[in-house]
């Protein structure tokens, strides 16, 4: 049977690729390239930088491999004491903060999932209607101080522990792809809600639960705002994504030429020592921010996938 297919698809001139075809395919190809340089360059252009000497990288014309292979701006941006203890804050609350929130949002989307649930559709629209107004930030900080949560580690982790998006696209997985009937013959086999959650619901839920893992982690370590509006005073609370930015914000109006030429007589005259700039430290900073994500991504992109291509959500 495939042997005929294939005579009549040869014959009716199905594989036949005219000449706008391959012009097509030139273009298609030839955009992706493109796009995958644009992408790629400013990312290897910043490693080449962290891994290059300091004061030879104000000299410029560096592209994508370093003139001077140096660790040295890493050795230096862990070898200050506020660097390495807002790394060890950033990894802490992107692990506690996701796991936390992807268990909470996960328990309220099975309740939502369930149709003997008399509150359903009213308590969907309530969380639906969440997404669309918000309280502001002044009483937004007020509760957070009312609760004792300002000048604490719980303030990242507390505030974002329901979100609204994450239940709704959990409970849509769940009513899409778990089968009710599964759900009761655990219940006839004796089983109570939570072992039901436990052994049926949860293992068969791993794809939208990685997604959600995937979306919380990412927003915990890029967050910063939250350490600029309740913890700016607590050194020892800060992340790295803050301490970046308040980098950048320094950097700004220190990266003047005057300033750059004297940094760099400065370390010519004291006789190849090696330096520390802004810029390096910024590269160096920036890479060490970015990399556990990207290291993180290609084990979770499948799922991450599926679950942008999840079904929509049903009131």
């Amino acid at each position: 049977m495939s042997q005929q297919t294939a005579v009549i698809r040869r014959r009716s001139g199905f594989n036949r690729r005219t000449p706008s075809d391959w012009i097509v395919d030139i273009i298609i190809y030839t955009a992706l390239v493109f796009l995958f340089i644009v992408t790629l360059y400013p990312f290897a252009n910043m490693i080449a930088y962290s891994l290059n000497d300091a004061t030879d990288s104000l000299k410029g014309g560096i592209d994508l491999l370093p003139r001077k292979l140096t660790l040295y701006n890493y050795q230096r941006l862990f070898r200050d004491d506020t660097i390495f203890n807002a790394t060890i804050i950033s990894v802490l609350r992107t692990l506690v903060g996701s796991f936390s929130t992807t268990a909470c949002c996960f328990t309220v989307a099975y309740v939502l999932s369930r149709k003997e649930f008399f509150l359903m559709k009213f308590v969907t629209r309530f969380f639906i209607f969440t997404m669309f107004f918000s309280s502001g930030l002044i009483p937004y900080y007020m509760l957070m101080k009312s609760f004792g949560l300002v000048g604490t580690f719980w303030v990242y982790i507390v505030p974002p522990l329901v979100s609204a998006w994450n239940i709704l696209l959990m409970r849509s997985y769940i009513t899409q792809n778990i089968p009710d009937s599964l759900v009761e013959a655990a219940r006839i086999d004796g089983a109570n809600e939570f072992v039901t959650l436990a052994r049926v619901v949860f293992p068969l839920s791993l794809p939208v639960i990685a997604v959600i893992i995937l979306f919380t982690g990412v927003g915990q370590w890029n967050s910063w705002f939250d350490v600029f509006i309740y913890n700016n005073t607590k050194k020892e609370l800060s992340t790295l994504q803050f301490e970046l930015q308040v980098m950048l914000s320094k950097t700004m109006g220190t990266s003047s030429s005057a300033g750059m030429a004297a940094s760099a007589s400065q370390a010519n005259s004291a006789g190849g020592v090696q330096t520390i700039t802004p810029q390096a430290m910024r590269a160096a900073m920036t890479i060490v921010a970015t990399l556990p994500i990207l290291a993180a991504y290609p084990f979770l992109q499948r799922y991450f996938i599926s679950g942008l291509t999840l079904g929509g959500i049903k009131g």
